[in-house]
């Protein structure tokens, strides 16, 4: 059913979000803004409303009761080696400077009493996760640069394999980790970054389970038994969550959450890239050719029902206390009715109050849990960090030489 038109849902989840805000998992603002003007702040100033050309801005975010925001510092995985370390390197830059341009609505955040800290404070958690393990050119030590720099995850692929993790939309290449895989997340864990699972293969997602001590976040994945796409999560892997404490924060993007959106956005993307363009561009131009396509061939339309299934499940599956959200705002070209930009998260609270869930269940996946997965990452560290030093681990030496 929906619910997201009752005005005394709408109001009680306005409430229950201004005193526990949505950690959201997964926001590509940093992307866009270098895609659309080149990191050009000034083009693009979020602290007005951006509709039509962002889903994000600030007046957005306090409208959708946003608490903290993990920012993507993603790169394509058209850019390899050295070009991915500086892409990602610039991509945290420019948070920096939205963080500096907004302090008094924006604070970095690198701890979980940093987060408190800011929601006390009336300001939006600025956080920051590397989106493929791709950014770390496979090096231990930048791995560690960037935890330095203020990344507190790295999901461990994009779209594409790496050399030491499999994709979940890429052909098989390692079965999953491979030794030097396995090193990456034990020297996550040591520093207290959070591993994110998102985009893996199921034979990834299962080998990071067996190999973290810290608990495990997928920052914006939804449930496969619900729509059987390999981006999102198979109940086995949902089932592990409640072991080892992990977090899966179920995504909006309508390929991944609605079954018959998977074969229109195929022929979308097709479309795309028969007119030159890459199938994720969202700039104003790339936009105009899908609304193009869709006038011909009508999308259809994932709703916030569509999205409250989805967390209804993983409830279910997982517990109460392993689900979250990460909307993928300006990381995708569609989003759900209703969610259409960083403003609908009311819609979505009101959905899910309509069906039940209870004032407690909901801080839960709105605020506590995400910020609970980080303090407990950050005393896993604690306690590693005790016991041994950085590893210098090579994949040469742990994997072997390159075929």
């Amino acid at each position: 059913m929906e619910n997201a038109g009752n005005t005394d849902l709408l109001a009680h989840a306005r409430r229950l979000l201004a005193a526990h805000p949505v950690v959201d998992g997964h926001n590509d603002l940093p992307w866009a803004l270098r895609v659309q003007t080149g990191y050009d702040l000034g083009a693009r100033d979020i602290s007005a409303d951006q509709t039509g050309v962002l889903h994000t801005d600030i007046p957005r975010l306090r409208a959708g009761g946003v608490g903290a925001q993990f920012w993507s510092v993603y790169v394509s995985t058209e850019l390899t080696g050295d070009d991915a370390v500086s892409a990602t390197l610039e991509q945290i830059d420019v948070v920096a400077e939205l963080l500096a341009r907004y302090p008094a609505d924006l604070a970095r955040a690198l701890t979980a009493d940093d987060m408190e800290k800011a929601r006390a404070e009336g300001r939006i958690a600025s956080l920051m996760g590397a989106e493929g393990g791709h950014s770390i050119n496979n090096s231990l030590g930048t791995l560690r640069a960037l935890y330095t720099l203020g990344v507190r995850y790295m999901t461990l692929t994009h779209n594409d394999n790496t050399d030491w993790a499999d994709s979940a939309t890429d052909s098989p290449a390692v079965g999953g980790l491979s030794e030097f895989g396995r090193e990456v997340v034990r020297e996550m864990n040591r520093v207290g970054m959070l591993v994110d699972l998102s985009h893996v293969a199921a034979t990834t997602m299962r080998d990071a389970l067996a190999t973290s001590v810290a608990p495990v976040v997928f920052s914006h994945s939804s449930a496969r038994s619900v729509c059987d796409h390999p981006r999102n999560i198979p109940d086995d892997v949902l089932r592990m969550l409640a072991g080892n404490g992990g977090v899966a924060m179920a995504t909006f993007v309508p390929k991944f959450v609605l079954p018959a959106a998977v074969e229109w956005t195929l022929a979308a993307d097709r479309n795309m890239r028969e007119h030159g363009l890459h199938h994720l561009d969202t700039t104003p131009a790339a936009m105009r050719i899908h609304a193009d396509f869709e006038a011909a061939h009508p999308r259809p339309l994932a709703t916030v029902a569509t999205i409250a299934d989805h967390l209804d499940h993983m409830r279910e599956v997982a517990g109460i206390d392993h689900i979250g959200i990460g909307g993928d705002y300006d990381g995708t070209a569609f989003l759900p009715a209703g969610l259409e930009d960083v403003s609908g998260y009311p819609n979505l609270v009101a959905e899910l109050l309509g069906r039940g869930w209870s004032d407690a269940d909901l801080a839960k996946l709105t605020w506590r849990n995400a910020v609970r997965v980080l303090r407990d990452a950050e005393a896993v560290s604690r306690e590693l960090s005790a016991l041994r030093g950085p590893s210098h681990a090579t994949i040469e030496e742990l994997d072997g030489p390159a075929a």
